[in-house]
């Protein structure tokens, strides 16, 4: 057996380990962030249970932490208060980014994770099975659920070689996105085998697992072995190690191998994470902002190296450069060896341990300007201003260019670079505040920002309305939904966030939406790609969106439309997309029916062109009932779980 497979296995609740086949399998532990977290607490509240039923949930505050008024530290109190009152670690505001404390604190080779995060696979470089899933999803998980899923197929990448000086893991994912695009990974688990396997730490393997988020995969793997033993122990975390490889000859249904030996420094362009080249291919082109950090390369390895190369010199006049630790440890240790006086000496900015600019919180670059991030992802608007470009690449060549003021090959200034784990990191875990043990002494505190959550009523029998817009390939929750200061702080605030639906795409969208009455949405391939959040499904929902027709969607983002009671079709024949247009009317009829029947194609007559085109319901019998009944709050409600909290 592959090393996937064992751990599905291990943990499988219900279901046929078949491509394809809806399997269940049990929840070990849980993590959110502050971003999501909100909704998902509200959502926990109304299944009624007193205490989470995971091993493990810890709440983390890494993204809203602008307070320039009273709504992120509202939701930052009522975040606190549930942790303590229901069973979960808090993590608290400055304490670091989920994704980096989690792997440093709490990670267990061998366990489930299922996070409301999209990047919540970053613990898969310590061997966990570690997965991304939409707010409500992980709320059901910590009342005692199972999580279900589709099985994956699992895709076998070999590494040989060793990495040359001046390449890092950073290149290794992006040569993986070269050559699978953003849609290449989805229905499958990356599982990293071979040789050059050996000569990766876990901080490295975490930047790979992390942005295999950007391939659409269910996760992504390492094993566990002697590396991740010795960053455990490291870490004052040894007795939690165990070791986990894939059986000798395992099989994969698909397979790839990189040479580390050949790989060169590569490159994300704007505006997606596999417009991949090579540096090489664009040194020299001018750069106006430098950011390194975020959840796929802020650790004390990938900080130290951009000290190494930073050292001794400055940063040029033209270039904002600026540093987010990501976790309160790393901070700590570059503090006290001297690296981080080195970085100011540079003329680096450190910035918070949190997940700041790539949230779109604060570091906005100039309008038009060159942002190279080693961040994982560069969709338009990301940055908080869609009209940025922006790159995407390792510490390393952030550094040189941070130096030069252009897009730099940083082979040349990491030749002597020689960065390695410490021998013990500093363990300091007063920023993670345990449950309460008192719990009913608690009470929680609300903020005016805080609102109930919007539902849906049971699936109509009929459906019809307006085509509200139509969209190309792969659309991300960020076109969807934007991020960045001003949406965040109202997550807690579905009617408010509301009005940001499609804001860089149709700032006429929302307005059209409410004077039609709802509608349905039009898009291409791979619809909702990026992030896991689920306003980008609950939001079009409160507009009145019915239904979504698109060429084929991302994993999560269909879960979570199914979970908000939002039809998801596929075209069954693409080229019907062509025919459909904004301003028509489409039209379903008998649709109870057909979902209880367990239809596979639903005709969907576009009363505006006068034609008739079959669209694919690509969904399990479970997601048919969530939809049946207007959404998986609703489902749950009538069935095992009872809702303390009336809609």
């Amino acid at each position: 057996m592959n090393l996937a497979h064992k751990l599905i296995k291990g943990h499988l609740a219900s279901g046929n380990m078949a491509p394809g086949e809806e399997i269940a399998i049990r929840v070990d532990q849980t993590l959110t962030q502050d971003a999501t977290g909100t909704l998902s607490y509200l959502q926990f509240e109304a299944t009624g249970v007193d205490r989470v039923r995971t091993q493990l949930s810890v709440s983390y505050i890494d993204h809203n932490m602008l307070q320039a008024d009273f709504r992120n530290a509202d939701d930052h109190a009522y975040l606190q208060d549930i942790a303590a009152k229901y069973g979960i670690y808090f993590s608290r505001p400055g304490n670091g980014i989920c994704h980096q404390v989690h792997l440093e604190r709490f990670a267990v080779p061998g366990t489930t994770l299922v996070g409301s995060d999209s990047h919540t696979p970053t613990c898969g470089g310590i061997g966990a099975l570690a997965i991304g899933a939409g707010g409500l999803d992980v709320a059901i998980a910590m009342a005692g659920s199972p999580y279900y899923m589709r099985m994956p197929k699992v895709m076998g990448v070999e590494l040989t070689g060793r990495l040359r000086p001046g390449v890092t893991a950073k290149d290794i994912i992006l040569e993986v996105l070269r050559r699978l695009t953003v849609k290449g990974g989805v229905g499958y688990i990356l599982e990293y085998f071979g040789p050059g396997v050996a000569g990766l730490d876990v901080p490295a393997r975490s930047t790979i697992t992390n942005m295999g988020a950007e391939l659409g995969a269910t996760t992504s793997l390492f094993p566990s072995d002697e590396r991740t033993r010795e960053y455990l122990q490291r870490q004052g975390r040894e007795p939690a190690y165990r070791p986990l490889a894939p059986d000798r000859g395992a099989e994969y249904d698909a397979k790839m191998t990189i040479d580390l030996d050949t790989l060169e420094p590569l490159i994300a362009c704007p505006d997606s994470p596999d417009a991949v080249k090579r540096v090489s291919e664009v040194a020299g082109t001018p750069v106006d902002q430098v950011a390194v950090g975020s959840c796929t390369n802020s650790s004390y390895v990938d900080l130290m190296e951009v000290v190494a190369i930073l050292k001794g010199h400055a940063v040029h006049p033209r270039v904002s450069t600026t540093l987010s630790p990501g976790s309160r440890q790393v901070l700590q240790m570059i503090a006290r060896n001297g690296a981080l006086a080195d970085l100011v000496a540079s003329g680096a900015r450190i910035l918070e341990s949190a997940c700041g600019p790539c949230a779109g919180i604060g570091q906005v670059p100039a309008h038009g300007a060159v942002s190279l991030r080693s961040f994982n992802r560069n969709f338009p608007g990301r940055s908080g201003d869609p009209n940025n470009h922006v790159y995407l690449a390792s510490p390393a060549v952030c550094a040189a260019s941070a130096i030069t003021g252009v897009i730099t090959d940083p082979r040349p200034y990491a030749e002597a670079v020689k960065v390695s784990l410490p021998e013990r990191f500093l363990v300091d875990d007063s920023g993670i505040i345990p449950p309460a043990k008192d719990p009913a002494s608690v009470e929680v505190r609300r903020g005016p920002n805080i609102k109930p959550i919007p539902t849906r009523e049971p699936l109509p029998g009929r459906i019809e309305g307006e085509v509200l817009i139509k969209l190309g390939d792969n659309i991300s929750t960020d076109h969807i939904l934007p991020a960045g200061a001003q949406t965040l702080a109202l997550r807690s605030n579905v009617p408010a966030i509301s009005e940001f639906v499609f804001r860089y795409l149709d700032k006429d969208f929302v307005q059209r939406a409410k004077a039609k009455g709802g509608g349905v949405i039009v898009a291409g391939a791979n619809y909702g790609q990026g992030s896991s959040r689920e306003h980008a499904a609950i939001s079009p929902m409160f507009l009145g969106v019915s239904a979504i027709v698109a060429k084929s969607f991302a994993r999560i983002h269909r879960d979570n439309l199914v979970n908000y009671g939002v039809l998801p079709l596929a075209f069954a024949d693409e080229s019907d997309y062509g025919r459909v247009e904004m301003a028509h009317v489409l039209r379903i009829e008998g649709l109870t029916r057909l979902v209880e029947s367990s239809a596979e194609l639903v005709p969907v007559t576009d009363a505006t062109a006068g034609l008739t085109f079959q669209a694919k319901l690509e969904l399990t019998e479970r997601q048919r009932r969530i939809l049946l009944a207007g959404g998986l709050l609703r489902y749950v409600g009538q069935t095992s779980i009872a809702p303390k909290v009336s809609f």
